[in-house]
This record gives structure tokens, C-alpha cells and sequence, in this order.
């Protein structure tokens, strides 16, 4: 995990080279989206989560979802045309992304993975994990999930 003294982030040149505008915001005392989405102007229904999933076949993907949704592991897995898919361990997630649980971000991960992202992600301004516990990164939706190639669909309830 990266800290403020380090910038640019792996986030920020990965962005760049993406052609990807995004605006980094010091996370708060507490860490909290909340109070840095609305000095954004946006709402927690912008915050994205970044999870890890491995899924059959031993491959590991990034999810993204709405922070205020549930993952449906059914329509994931329906998506993602498997039998099994499964949260990794913090550990593992850290090991594959080099980003620490609640930092994650796919941009400048230490691994590229396969991106899918609910669909209600599409056409909004989002926050998520900027790779390093000091910072929410703020981008356009659309892209990002352009850039990475994401497979968009309804995986949330």
C-alpha cells in the first residue's frame, strides 16, 4: 500500500496512459466515501466497490459494484458462464493486485484481470479505491470501464 509521499499512485500513471481524468480526494479521518463523495457533488449510490473474485478454473477477475448494492452471486456466475465464484482472502487480494482490502482499485494493479461491473455503474461520476489508504479516486464511469475492457452486466440486487 502506497502513501501520499509516493505519488504518482500506480492508479494516477495508470490512468494517464489510459487517457482517464480522474481526481484524487483525501480520504477523511474516518476513511469514509461518504463525506468525500459529496464534496465531489456526488452521493454514496456513486461509491464502487472493487472485489476480487476467483472463479472456476482457478481465474481471478475484478468486480465492481454500486457500494450501496449486494453482489448476486447467481447472476454473477451466470455472467461470468461458471460454477463457482468466491471472494479471494484479503491476503490473496493483496498479493495479486498489490493493493491492501478497501484500497482496490483495477487501475495500476500489480496483476491485469479481467474487469466485470454491474451494469448501474454506466453514465455516473464514481468514487472507488485509489490504490493507497490516503486518497478516493473520483473518474467518469463510462472511460473507465471503455479503458479496461469491462464486461458489463446485472449482477446486483
Amino acid at each position: 500500500m502506497r502513501s501520499a509521499d509516493t505519488r504518482p499512485l500506480p492508479a494516477e500513471r495508470d490512468a494517464e496512459a489510459r487517457g482517464l481524468g480522474i481526481t484524487l480526494v483525501p480520504r477523511g479521518d474516518d476513511g469514509a466515501f461518504d463525506s468525500a463523495a459529496a464534496e465531489q457533488g456526488l452521493t454514496p449510490d456513486d461509491g464502487v466497490k472493487t472485489m476480487v473474485v476467483k472463479v472456476s478454473g482457478n481465474e481471478t477477475v475484478f468486480v465492481l459494484i454500486p457500494g450501496t448494492r449486494r453482489l448476486d452471486w447467481v447472476k454473477l456466475r451466470s455472467l461470468l458462464a461458471v460454477n463457482k465464484a468466491a471472494l479471494v482472502t484479503p491476503e490473496a487480494a493483496l498479493e495479486a493486485t498489490g493493493y491492501a482490502s478497501g484500497t482496490i482499485t483495477p487501475l495500476g494493479s500489480a496483476s491485469v484481470l479481467p474487469v466485470y461491473a454491474d451494469e448501474r455503474i454506466r453514465g455516473r461520476r464514481i468514487g472507488m479505491g485509489s490504490g493507497s489508504s490516503d486518497f478516493l479516486l473520483f473518474t467518469d464511469a463510462d472511460p473507465l470501464l471503455d479503458s479496461l475492457q469491462a464486461v458489463v452486466g446485472d449482477i446486483t440486487s
